[in-house]
């Protein structure tokens, strides 16, 4: 899995116990997965569907560089399914994960629309993953 974004823990970020809130974290993902659906899919037109069980592994605390990283691994007819992983920058510890989280492509009366995609594209090939 790439890592394509990176967070830097800031004390906005926090919880009443002082490590990353897990709101703020959840907001990050859902943020960035839908930016990677809209370029997988070629459409601004996506929308969250599910997110299956969210696994909070480590915390992080302020001052700590955290990084996204997200895997289209199903195209749909109408959606996109991607895993997640969330981790440390600086020590490598898993954060979180995510097995599955959907995304289904709509139309402009928000009903599930086909977006005729059926393999990752990748817009840098730096970025490109190796099978």
């Amino acid at each position: 899995m790439n890592f394509y974004t990176r967070k830097w823990v800031k004390p906005e970020d926090l919880n009443a116990h002082g490590t990353l809130f897990g709101g703020s974290l959840l907001r990050w993902i859902d943020e960035e997965a839908a930016i990677y659906s809209i370029i997988q899919l070629g459409t601004n037109r996506c929308v969250t569907k599910y997110m299956s069980e969210i696994n909070f592994i480590n915390s992080a605390k302020q001052g700590d560089i955290v990084e996204l990283g997200i895997k289209a691994i199903h195209f749909g007819r109408t959606s996109l399914t991607l895993t997640c992983q969330v981790r440390n920058k600086i020590t490598q510890k898993t954060i979180l994960t995510i097995d599955k989280m959907v995304f289904v492509s709509v139309d402009e009366n928000g009903v599930p629309a086909p977006h005729g995609r059926t393999k990752i594209t990748y817009t840098d090939e730096r970025l490109r993953e190796e099978d």
